[in-house]
This record gives C-alpha cells, sequence and structure tokens, in this order.
C-alpha cells in the first residue's frame, strides 16, 4: 500500500515537468522549389511555454540529401548565428531568423543541385530541450520551364505583330502610290502648258470661262436694245411717208 502512494506521489511530481517538456511546437514549410544558382529561404518558427531569450534558445538545422541517410550540419544557432565553417553549405548559409519573434529560418544562398534533400530545424528553449522536429524538402530544378499557355500567348503575339507590320506596309505603299499620282498629274499639266501656251491651268480656265459667259450676258443685252432701236426708226419713217403725202395732195387741189 505503501508503494502505491510512493508511485502516485512521484507521479503528481513528475507530470507538470512533462507539460514542459512536450510544451515546443514547430513549423516549417513542407516543399521548397529554387533555381540553380539563385537564393531560396527556408521558414522555421516556434512557439514555446517558457519565455523566450537568445540565450536560452538553441536552434540547429541539418541536412539529409537524397536517397542517402547521412545527415550534415547546415547551420546553428546559440546566443548568435553559427555558419558551417566547412563542408558543402560554407559560404551558402546566412542567418534569417530573429529569436524573439520566435523565428528560426535560414538562407541558403546560390543553391546547387547537390543541395537537393531534407532540412530539419530543432529548436530547444530550456527547459522546453524536447519537441517535433519540423523539416522541408529542397528541389534544385536548373531552370524555369515555360508552360503551354505561355508558348501559345508568345504565338499569338507575335502573328498578331507580323500582322501589324504587314498592314502598316500596305498603307503606307498605298499613300506613296497616290502621292505619286498627284505629282505625275501636275508633272503632265506643267508640261502642256510649256508646250502649247494657249493650254491654261484649271483656275485660268475657270476665270475665262466667268469672263466668256458675262460676254454672252452683256451681247444678248445689246441685241435687245438695238431691236427696240429699230421699231422707233421705222415708226419715224412711216410718219414722215404719211406727211409727205399730205403736201402732194394739198398741191393738186390748188391747182
Amino acid at each position: 500500500m505503501d508503494r502505491i502512494w510512493l508511485l502516485v506521489f512521484l507521479g503528481g511530481l513528475l507530470l507538470p515537468g512533462a507539460q514542459h517538456v512536450w510544451g515546443m511546437e514547430i513549423s516549417t514549410t513542407k516543399e521548397v522549389e529554387a533555381v540553380n544558382g539563385t537564393s531560396v529561404k527556408l521558414t522555421c518558427t516556434f512557439t514555446s511555454t517558457h519565455p523566450v531569450s537568445p540565450q536560452t534558445v538553441i536552434v540547429s538545422w541539418n541536412f539529409q540529401p537524397v536517397n542517402s541517410k547521412n545527415t550534415h550540419r547546415v547551420f546553428y544557432y546559440q546566443e548568435d548565428p553559427h555558419p558551417p565553417p566547412e563542408g558543402i553549405f560554407k559560404g551558402h548559409v546566412e542567418w534569417s531568423g530573429d529569436i524573439m519573434r520566435k523565428d528560426a529560418s535560414i538562407t541558403l544562398l546560390d543553391v546547387q543541385p547537390i543541395f537537393n534533400g531534407t532540412y530539419s530545424c530543432r529548436v530547444t528553449n530550456n527547459p522546453d530541450v524536447h519537441g517535433e522536429i519540423g523539416k522541408t524538402d529542397l528541389r534544385v530544378v536548373n531552370k524555369t520551364s515555360l508552360s503551354e499557355l505561355s508558348i501559345l500567348g508568345a504565338i499569338v503575339g507575335g502573328s498578331c505583330a507580323f500582322v501589324l507590320i504587314l498592314l502598316g506596309i500596305y498603307v503606307a505603299w498605298k499613300m506613296y502610290r497616290k502621292q505619286q499620282r498627284e505629282r505625275d498629274i501636275e508633272m503632265h499639266l506643267d508640261e502642256r502648258s510649256e508646250k502649247d501656251p494657249t493650254v491654261c491651268s484649271p483656275a485660268e480656265a475657270v476665270h475665262l470661262t466667268a469672263q466668256k459667259q458675262e460676254k454672252e450676258v452683256g451681247s444678248s443685252d445689246d441685241e435687245e436694245s438695238e431691236e427696240s432701236s429699230g421699231d422707233g426708226e421705222e415708226e419715224g419713217s412711216n410718219e414722215e411717208e404719211d406727211d409727205d403725202d399730205d403736201d402732194d395732195e394739198e398741191e393738186d387741189d390748188d391747182d
């Protein structure tokens, strides 16, 4: 009976400690893709049931290549960032986190195909020294591939540009032909005027036509006035003849 009470007492003492041990929670991005030769950020955030400070938090990043069980140290943080002094990640990792904001992220610089694999982020905050490990799978590609939609858009855009260029050439050719015909007509008129002095320009022809119409109107008025004057003369001559006849009759009576 005494042993049972002893176990219950010890369990009550250890239970609060167990709650604190499993208080760490870590969040990472499951999959990340990066182009060969570029930089990529590996995000890792955490929460803890205890206050956070640079003196209590320890961050470690490890790498496991594809189809391999070996692991490599990528980065280490304890009060200050500690990049790897040697190995394949030397000069290729920098600290991008902020402990006070519960951020333990890093950035890989100039990624290479050998960086393909799984990256593990582990964070401890004493006395929270146990918890889940965040993992991120990185895939390094040589270059971004164009989608079929992008290729189709490029083809359609190129075709439209080609059609617009042909249309512009056609319009320019039509305008040039029109101007050329106008110049040919002007040159032909100039040549005719030089060869035949009687040939006048269109402006002069209009002016001469107007003068001719004015003359025709004036001549018609003169004819009407002459006809009216001729009738007066005939009436006058008839009166004179009547007077002469009367004089002759008077002379016969005197005789």
